[in-house]
């Protein structure tokens, strides 16, 4: 799952950088607020992208919007990070907080509508998480084909005498060999 997150974020991030985004430019320095996706439905995830945080190595961003305040982190000035927006937030803009160093400024992220097609609606899990009956278990289709087999039958017992004949052989001629050493 780790592995999973951290591709999950290394995409976001370049989606980020690679993507026009919503900007919300700060009057006072230049710096801007980059929202990816710019629009998003409640329950999407996100990614913020702050330039403007030369003296900031690190920062946060607060919204009534996202589940939990995002921690910023980055060089150069941009700071980046991401988290998800709530679920059950009504379409609207909302006001994002962001403070790096000694600088706060704000921006504002704008929420679309969700899903509402039933063909995008997302897939309901079943109503049984669990089996409601016994479980046919271990086996698998061996179980029949060993039901009806009768046993060995006469090329493994050939077998079986051949490969014991060669051991008896074997250890018969080691022990020739080592009582003739000794002498």
């Amino acid at each position: 799952m780790g592995s999973l997150r951290i591709t999950l974020c290394a995409g976001l991030l370049g989606v980020a950088f690679l993507t026009p985004a919503a900007q919300a430019a700060d009057g006072g320095d230049g710096g801007g607020v980059a929202v990816t996706p710019a629009s998003p439905a409640p329950g999407t995830d996100v990614a913020l992208r702050v330039s403007g945080c030369a003296s900031s190595r690190t920062g946060t961003a607060v919204s009534a919007a996202f589940v939990a305040e995002v921690r910023l982190t980055g060089a150069d000035g941009t700071l980046v990070g991401e988290t998800r927006v709530r679920t059950e937030l009504k379409a609207g803009s909302y006001d994002v907080k962001i403070s790096c160093g000694d600088r706060s400024r704000s921006g504002a992220l704008t929420v679309v509508e969700g899903p509402v097609g039933p063909s995008e609606a997302p897939a309901q899990p079943s109503p049984y998480a669990s089996p409601v009956a016994p479980v046919h278990a271990g086996g698998g289709g061996t179980a029949q084909h060993l039901a009806s087999a009768t046993g060995p039958g006469t090329a493994h017992a050939v077998t079986g005498l051949v490969l014991a004949g060669v051991a008896a052989a074997a250890v018969a001629l080691r022990r020739s060999r080592r009582s003739r050493g000794s002498d």
